[in-house]
C-alpha cells in the first residue's frame, strides 16, 4: 500500500518569512485572536451592566435631601436638592461657552468620551501611581453625578465610561449640557444652575449677564471654596481664569475679556439667600459643604443626620426670648425698631446669641445666632465679645492647673498667683482664642470670645480637661441609606482633670446645673455659662452696637431666672 502524500503547499505569509519565525507568528496570531475575544467579552460586560441603569434618571429632578436631628425628628430645611430645573432655552450662550472653554473643550467634537485627553491622563496616573488625572467630559460628569459610581478605581472608570455613551446615544448634546447644569452642585446650598444663579446674583439663569456666566461657571472646579457668598475674591479670579480659556478658544477677544473683567459684579446679599431658614440650618449647611468638598460624596438625595436636638433647640428659643422681651418691657423699649431705614440697616434692639454644645464629644445641640433671623443672618455665635467676669472659670482653672488656690468669686487674687501670661496660655488650650490683656486686667475681664469658643470651653472643664471639636453633622446616609461619612469626634488634653474639676466649683448650682451668671463692667455684655447633664451651653445678650443693657444686678436675677426655668435638660 502506497503512504506518498502531496506535499501542502506553504501559506503566502510562510513564503514571506524565514522557517524560523513560523512558530513566533503562529503564536502572536492565536495571542491576538484570544485579546480580540477578551476584548470584546469586556466590553460586554460593561455594556450589560450599563444597562441596568436606567436612562431616565439622567433627566429627572435631582433628589431632595432629608434632615433629621440627632433623635431622627425631621427637620424642616430648605437646604436640599430638588429644585427647579432649567430648561435649555434659559441657558445663555455666553455661559455654554464659557462652559465649554472651562470643562471639556471638545465637547460638541466627542462621543461622549475624549479617547486622547484619556490615554493622556493614563499615561499620568501610570507614571504617578494613583488617580491624579481623570479626563472626565461633561458628559462622564453627568454619568457620575447621576449615579452612585464615586469610587476612585478602574471598574468606576470602565462603567463610568459604558454609562456615558449610552447617555450620549440617548440624548442630544444640548440635552446632555442642559441635564449636566441641572445635576451639579455649585455651593452655598446651591444645586442646580437655577438655583445657583438665584443664590449668588438674586435672578434666574436666563437673565445672568455675561461676567456673572463666567463667575458662575468658575465656581464649578470648587463650590465650597470659590463660592462669591465665601470668597469673593476667589471666585473673580475663577471668573478670570474662565474668560482666559474663552480667548484662547477663540470665543471672545482679548478687548472683550478686558471689558468684562473691569466691569463690576452684583452679587445678591446674603439676606437673600433663599436657601436658608434659621442660623442653625446655617450652620449644618456650611458644614455640609465642607463634608460634600472633602469627600466628594454626590450632593443630591442625602439622608443628613445631625446633632441637633429639636426640643432643647425650640425650649432655649422660647425662655431666651421672654427673659429679654421681659427686660425690653421693664425698659420701656420696642423690640425690632431701627435707627434708620436704609434697606438691608441692622435692627437695633437687644440682641443675643446661644449654643449649646455636647459636653463630652463637642457635638452641637442647639445654636441660635441672633433673635431674628428674618431680620440678619449674621451668626453671633461667632462673634466675638468682651466676657468680664465670665471669664474667671478659666482663670480659675489656670490656677488650678498651676496647683494654686481657687478662689470662687475673687479672680483677680486668683490670678495674681500664676501672672496673666500663664492665664492667657491655659485659656487658649481651653479654646479661647483672644485677644488677652497682659496686665492684671486681664483677671477682671479684659478679654473678648465668641459664645462658641466659651461652650467649647466650658465643655472642656465639664470635660475632665479634654477639648472637644465642635460639629454639627453625624452621620450621611446616600438614597441607598448607606453610610457614606460619620463624623469622629475629635478631643484635645487640655488640662488636668483635677484642675478641670476645681475649675468648675466657681460656677453657682441651679437645680442640678453648675451655672455662672454675669456682665460686664460696662454693662454692654451679658453671659451665661450653664453646665448642663449633657451640654455646655453660652448665651451672650447685648446690643450689636455695644451699648449699655441694664444694671449688672438686674441683668444677673433676669439670668438667673431664665436658668431656673430652663431646669435640669441637657
Amino acid at each position: 500500500m502506497s503512504t506518498w502524500r502531496p506535499i501542502s503547499r506553504p501559506s503566502w505569509w510562510q513564503r514571506l518569512l524565514p522557517e524560523w519565525l513560523h512558530a513566533p507568528v503562529r503564536w502572536l496570531f492565536w495571542l491576538g485572536v484570544a485579546g480580540l475575544v477578551a476584548f470584546g467579552g469586556f466590553v460586554f460586560f460593561y455594556f450589560i451592566l450599563a444597562m441596568k441603569f436606567d436612562l431616565k434618571e439622567v433627566a429627572g429632578l435631582p433628589e431632595a435631601n432629608h434632615f433629621y436631628d440627632k433623635n431622627g425628628i425631621e427637620i424642616d430645611a430648605p437646604i436640599s436638592g430638588g429644585q427647579k430645573l432649567a430648561k435649555r432655552e434659559d441657558i445663555p450662550d455666553f455661559l455654554v461657552k464659557a462652559l465649554q472653554a472651562r470643562e471639556d473643550a471638545r465637547f460638541f467634537e466627542h462621543v461622549g468620551v475624549d479617547f486622547r485627553g484619556l490615554a493622556r491622563a493614563t499615561v499620568r496616573n501610570l507614571k504617578d501611581g494613583d488617580f491624579t488625572q481623570g479626563a472626565s467630559t461633561l458628559s462622564m460628569q453627568l454619568a457620575r453625578n447621576t449615579y452612585e459610581i464615586r469610587a476612585k478605581s478602574m471598574h468606576r472608570k470602565f462603567l463610568e465610561i459604558a454609562l456615558t455613551l449610552r447617555i450620549e446615544a440617548r440624548y442630544s448634546k444640548d440635552e446632555i449640557l442642559t441635564h449636566y447644569l441641572n445635576r451639579i452642585y455649585f455651593g452655598s446650598g446651591a444645586q442646580g444652575i437655577e438655583q445657583a444663579a438665584l443664590t449668588y446674583f438674586g435672578k434666574p439663569v436666563r437673565e445672568l449677564d455675561e461676567n456673572q456666566c463666567a463667575m458662575v461657571v468658575g465656581i464649578i472646579r470648587g463650590p465650597h471654596v470659590f463660592s462669591p457668598l465665601r470668597n469673593p475674591k476667589g471666585a473673580l479670579e475663577q471668573r478670570d481664569q474662565t474668560l482666559n480659556r474663552m480667548v484662547a478658544m477663540g470665543f471672545i477677544t482679548d478687548e472683550k475679556r478686558d471689558k468684562l473683567e473691569a466691569t463690576p459684579i452684583k452679587l445678591a446679599s446674603e439676606n437673600e439667600d433663599r436657601a436658608q431658614r434659621s442660623y442653625a440650618f446655617q450652620a449644618i449647611r456650611r458644614e455640609l459643604e465642607k463634608i460634600l468638598e472633602t469627600h466628594d460624596i454626590r450632593s443630591d438625595g442625602l439622608y443628613v443626620h445631625t446633632t441637633l436636638d429639636l426640643g432643647w433647640q425650640q425650649r432655649l428659643e422660647i425662655e431666651l426670648s421672654k427673659a429679654v422681651a421681659d427686660l425690653e418691657n421693664e425698659k420701656g423699649w420696642r423690640y425690632g425698631t431701627y435707627s434708620d431705614h436704609t434697606p438691608g440697616a441692622e435692627p437695633k434692639y437687644i440682641q443675643y446669641a446661644a449654643i449649646t454644645t455636647e459636653t463630652k464629644s463637642g457635638g452641637i445641640l442647639a445654636l441660635i445666632g441672633g433673635r431674628d433671623f428674618a431680620h440678619s443672618r449674621f451668626d453671633r455665635t461667632r462673634s466675638r465679645r468682651d466676657l468680664g467676669s465670665a471669664f474667671e472659670p478659666f482663670i480659675a482653672a489656670a490656677a488650678a492647673e498651676r496647683g494654686k488656690l481657687v478662689l470662687p468669686g475673687k479672680p483677680v487674687l486668683t490670678g495674681r498667683q500664676i501672672g496673666p501670661a500663664e492665664v492667657e496660655r491655659l485659656a487658649k488650650r481651653c479654646g479661647l482664642s483672644g485677644p488677652f490683656l497682659d496686665t492684671e486686667d486681664l483677671f477682671r475681664g479684659s478679654v473678648a470670645a465668641t459664645p462658641l469658643e466659651m461652650s467649647i470651653g466650658l465643655s472642656t472643664l465639664g470635660n475632665a480637661g479634654k477639648r472637644p471639636d465642635p460639629f454639627v453633622i453625624r452621620e450621611i446616609r446616600d438614597s441607598s441609606k448607606k453610610v457614606i461619612y460619620k463624623a469622629q469626634p475629635r478631643l484635645t488634653p487640655a488640662l488636668s482633670s483635677q484642675a478641670a474639676s476645681e475649675a468648675t466649683t466657681v460656677l453657682a448650682n441651679h437645680a442640678g446645673t453648675r451655672t455662672f451668671t454675669g456682665a460686664t463692667g460696662s454693662e454692654r455684655d451679658a453671659w451665661t455659662l450653664r453646665l448642663g447633664p449633657k451640654g455646655s451651653t453660652a448665651i451672650w445678650i447685648g446690643f450689636d452696637q455695644p451699648a449699655a443693657i441694664a444694671r449688672d444686678a438686674r441683668v444677673k436675677s433676669l439670668l438667673d431666672e431664665f436658668v431656673r426655668r430652663l431646669g435640669n435638660s441637657e
